[in-house]
């Protein structure tokens, strides 16, 4: 049997005052987090993404590695973002960097977690 690490990265990120247009178009929001995926040079397995009614959209990008999210409310011009990757050899945040040039947000509170190591979770941010 195979072994494999159990450490891993999670950022999340609050977004604040990114444009509606952008946060309530589900086709659009869903290209740019597999985009973000591909540019941190994570797998891809599959992508869900639910547009709401009357506004707001939800992605989900399963990663081999884990995965990358977004929820939006552009009423509020607020997204939640998160990317969490298992190993090494992916870094979360550059997934995160990618999508938050797209978005242009006014103002962002993030935060990194290691994951995976024995003990308590350690938040870097």
């Amino acid at each position: 049997m195979e072994e494999y690490s159990t450490f891993g990265r999670h950022v999340a990120v609050d977004t604040w005052g990114v444009d509606f247009n952008i946060l309530n178009n589900g086709e659009y929001l869903k290209d740019r987090m597999i985009e973000a995926a591909e540019k941190c040079g994570a797998t891809v397995l599959s992508v869900q993404y639910q547009q709401f009614d009357p506004q707001g959209a939800t992605v989900l990008v399963l990663l081999s590695e884990s995965h990358l999210s977004i929820h939006t409310y552009p009423e509020k011009g607020f997204a939640a973002l998160d990317c969490y990757t298992c190993g090494e050899t992916v870094d979360p945040q550059v997934a995160i960097d990618y999508l938050l040039d797209v978005f242009k947000p006014q103002r962002i509170f993030d935060k990194m977690l290691k994951r995976g190591m024995e003990g308590p979770i350690e938040v870097l941010k």
